[in-house]
């Protein structure tokens, strides 16, 4: 059991508008993936006793999902750092989401302004990235029908570190 602080304004602004970026572009794209925030339960081992709860998971297989939260690697887990959780969200978690299959980690650092980008399927799409910044994102766009198909869209984190700032200040 960890006690922690609850996350403050600028996390949970962070958290709520990548929410609904990543949303509308799913929705936009007739997309099946889904984004869950926040308290959600991801059981990364076979057991049912031992979960992480990501500040943002998207996860494009149905099946994995139950009252519960998410059974197995979800695709995409994004974390906002804060100074009493960076060194889980850089170490522990970094190297379990990698072991499990989760195939993109974000680490977001508002203090620093930066992006870790962790792609675990194709390493050049590992990076460093500023809040300025477009970032590519190695979803994973499922049609409600048809054949799934790996495309790399561009996350607009320049708009997302603008609407921080507006709901912040």
């Amino acid at each position: 059991i960890y006690m922690m602080a609850p996350p403050n304004t600028r996390h949970q602004v962070i958290v709520g508008e990548l929410y609904a970026t990543i949303r509308n572009y799913i929705k936009s794209k007739s997309g099946s993936c889904k984004p869950y925030v926040s308290p959600f339960a991801v059981f990364l081992n076979e057991d049912n006793k031992n979960y992480v709860e990501p500040d943002l998971t998207v996860v494009c297989s149905p099946d994995k999902v139950d009252e519960k939260g998410c059974h197995g690697a979800p695709d995409w887990v994004i974390e906002v750092v804060s100074p009493a959780t960076q060194s889980k969200d850089y170490g522990i978690k970094l190297f379990k989401y990698r072991m499990a299959g989760v195939r993109e980690y974000w680490i977001i650092n508002p203090l620093k302004g930066i992006v870790n980008v962790y792609d675990f399927e194709n390493e050049s799409g590992t990076g460093l990235y500023s809040f300025d910044d477009e970032i590519p994102v190695a979803l994973i766009v499922r049609p409600l029908a048809g054949k799934p198909t790996k495309k790399r869209a561009v996350m607009p984190f320049s708009v997302i570190s603008q609407a921080v700032r507006e709901r912040i200040s």
